[in-house]
């Protein structure tokens, strides 16, 4: 099975694909954690992607296929994998049909998780992520104990540059003009999803597995 979870900024994508992966049984890919990984390596494609990261901007198509295909060959993904992230356009959709097709294998499911836009800046603007273990947290809903310092390592915790409120605002904006022919692509071909995405943890979880047939009775 290959599920597409799609969304906005700040959605609650790699929280959900997380759960979604671990309940079906199948590998999470996350675009943006590959990117970030590289650019912290300060890999020739880190460098690539963090100039366009650092605006708020989608990472060229070219640079970011290349990598998922590459992690897609993995022996943990042969079973399916939850895509987090990716693909972000209709030509990377595309791209993403063709390779799958070359294995034999589809898109199953699109699933879209919907958000307004409001609780999308909220939820951004007041995240702080920990330098050293990448630990998440929230300054109203998860705030760590001591200010500005990871509970579970003692890093560094700090505001990534792309959850400003100016920049959370130009991505909301390039997410909407980018995906929107992607949406429509997935909608004719009868696979798209929409799921409420708002609400506690558990309860989207519960819905994004009910839209996928895999939910409790």
């Amino acid at each position: 099975m290959v599920v597409v979870l799609m969304g906005p900024p700040g959605a609650g994508k790699g929280t959900q694909a997380a759960r979604l992966a671990e309940r079906l049984g199948l590998a999470h890919v996350a675009s943006g954690d590959l990117l970030r990984e590289a650019i912290a390596a300060g890999t020739s494609l880190g460098r690539q992607a963090q100039v366009y990261v650092e605006r708020g901007e989608l990472v060229p198509d070219d640079v970011v296929v290349g990598m998922i295909l590459e992690r897609l060959g993995q022996p943990d993904c042969q079973a399916g994998v939850i895509l987090d992230g990716f693909p972000r356009t209709l030509a990377q959709a595309e791209v993403l049909d063709k390779a799958l097709a070359s294995r034999s294998g589809q898109v199953n499911a699109a699933l879209e998780l919907d958000v307004p836009a409001g609780v999308i800046l909220e939820r951004l603007t007041r995240r702080r992520i920990c330098r050293d273990c990448q630990a998440p947290y929230h300054l109203e809903h998860n705030p760590p104990a001591r200010s500005d310092i990871c509970d579970r390592c003692g890093g560094e915790l700090y505001q990534r540059e792309d959850d400003t409120e100016e920049t959370v605002g130009h991505r909301l904006q390039v997410y909407a003009e980018r995906t929107a022919p992607l949406l429509a692509y997935y909608r004719q071909r009868g696979i798209l999803r929409r799921v409420d995405g708002a609400g506690e943890v558990d309860e989207v979880a519960e819905r994004l597995a009910r839209a996928l047939g895999t939910g409790a009775a």
